[in-house]
């Protein structure tokens, strides 16, 4: 009996844990761990081996850290088949008593998504004042290949080379859940587009019902086969700009227009992430639970709307607006240094290229942070300049400079993707201020915004490299790492591969 009591008291239970061990364990704090138990109060019963906060506990702790029923059973101190059924008995629970409150298009109406939950900046940019706009894209559940080889062809992708299904997202401007439709299968029959048409034609989930002629749907690329259905239903459909067959960069209004849809249709990407912070929806799960998934994202989804901050939200309404005024403002104008750089063929000049410390900056303006970000109209490329400078300051590539004149600065950088690929970029700039920018990669034409290429050329001439003792750049784990790629030549040296 003594032996019995000491295991109860070292198994876990949610009904005498302390209160920091709620947010490693379930994501949730201990005040949203109690409301989530008052709605599913008269839903799930205590049994002889476990409290009902315990059973909803169980299965937060399984969507959040991924762990496995077995893991779960000794952590817990019961059976497998008790973990089983208290999964069972609180996915059932959340889907009747908390996931229709807070999730799908009963949850909200649409007055209360046109009011609350879209961003001033998104009605500006799209002339949308009153209509709904949403952000929509596809994500990702991993399973397991199966031994029923019809179903394996279905649910096999060819553009992520594995097995999988696709729950369709359906976010609004601040990244709220509006709904999650589906899952659906893999195959080349259901790409983005193909889905968002079934959607649309058998109004699953009724989601048709929320529409109304000259609301804004905000997508991908792949949805591009939607777009005359979008245009025959009077939705009004807003995708980054395709490249036309040989064309290496967009025009600069190309350019221009598909930054005002990126500037919003991050949202959808960060509200991926969010679900996938559950790991148990990050693993490859069994087969065994394909017909759970969609509930388990579900619940996911609704606890992340009750209970988690907007991922989007301004700082004040007068300064989405202001940030719209100027990207609209900018959408308008034409790169004149593109056309400068075109005009003289700068690009096939013959240069005699220098490093950073061969080469005098001094005429090269200090901006502050602040003046950074209004130069970006955004922090993704800002985020990502570290890593590019990081490569050429401490990597093994260079970053080269050209003075074309004492106003104009070339650069050639590295690109992150391809080895073997360069890009080569243009700043104009006066003692106070950074005038017109222009790279060769594909975006790099527009003047809302710049592309990283530029951006992070900028942060470190006007901004990093007048900080003091802060390093540059990630660490490089590859030191850790051997490499096939060289030998050791007389136990002091090394040679490439390549050179031998």
């Amino acid at each position: 009996m003594r032996m019995a009591c000491t295991a109860q008291q070292s198994s876990l239970s949610f009904d005498r844990l302390n209160e920091s061990d709620y947010p490693s364990l379930t994501g949730l704090s201990r005040e949203q761990f109690d409301d989530v138990c008052q709605h599913l109060s008269d839903k799930v019963k205590n049994t002889p081996v476990r409290s009902a906060r315990t059973s909803i506990g169980l299965l937060l702790v399984k969507l959040y850290s991924g762990m496995s029923n077995k893991l779960l059973a000794t952590i817990f101190g019961i059976t497998k088949s008790s973990v089983r059924r208290a999964v069972s008995t609180v996915r059932q629970a959340f889907m009747r008593g908390f996931v229709p409150l807070y999730l799908g298009i009963e949850a909200l109406t649409r007055d209360e998504i046109i009011s609350q939950h879209t961003r001033p900046l998104a009605k500006s940019l799209f002339g949308a004042e009153n209509s709904l706009i949403l952000v929509l894209d596809g994500t990702y559940i991993y399973i397991n290949k199966s031994n029923n080889f019809a179903f394996q062809r279905r649910t096999y992708s060819l553009h992520k080379g594995r097995s999988l299904i696709k729950p369709m997202v359906i976010v609004t401007t601040t990244g709220h859940f509006v709904a999650i439709i589906g899952p659906y299968l893999a195959d080349y029959k259901n790409n983005d587009a193909a889905i968002l048409n079934h959607m649309l034609r058998c109004n699953i989930d009724n989601f048709k019902d929320l529409l109304q002629e000259g609301d804004v749907f905000i997508v991908n690329r792949g949805f591009r086969d939607s777009l005359e259905l979008l245009a025959d239903l009077g939705i009004q459909a807003e995708m980054p700009t395709l490249l036309s067959k040989g064309q290496k960069q967009m025009s600069t209004e190309d350019a221009n227009t598909s930054r005002l849809v990126t500037k919003i249709r991050w949202v959808v990407e960060s509200a991926n992430a969010r679900i996938k912070r559950f790991r148990y929806l990050d693993h490859v799960m069994p087969n065994s639970q394909i017909p759970y998934i969609g509930d388990f994202v579900r619940i996911v989804c609704a606890l992340s709307n009750k209970y988690m901050p907007p991922l989007s939200s301004p700082a004040s309404v007068e300064k989405d607006e202001a940030i719209a005024a100027k990207m609209l403002a900018q959408c308008g104008k034409v790169n004149t240094l593109k056309q400068m750089v075109e005009e003289k063929k700068l690009p096939k000049r013959g240069k005699c290229w220098k490093q950073a410390d061969e080469i005098s900056l001094e005429g090269f303006p200090r901006i502050s942070e602040e003046q950074l970000r209004e130069l970006t109209l955004g922090v993704y490329q800002l985020r990502l300049s570290s890593s590019y400078i990081q490569e050429h300051l401490d990597g093994n590539c260079d970053l080269y400079f050209f003075a074309e004149d004492p106003s104009l600065l070339c650069v050639k950088m590295q690109s992150r993707h391809v080895s073997s690929r360069n890009y080569m970029l243009w700043i104009r700039y006066t003692n106070d201020n950074i005038d017109a920018w222009y790279c060769l990669c594909r975006a790099g034409a527009r003047v809302v915004g710049m592309c990283s290429h530029v951006s992070a050329i900028i942060w470190y001439l006007a901004y990093k490299r007048y900080e003091d003792g802060s390093s540059v750049g990630v660490r490089n784990w590859g030191d850790h790492l051997a490499d096939a790629a060289v030998f050791e030549i007389d136990g002091d040296s090394t040679q490439s591969e390549s050179e031998l």
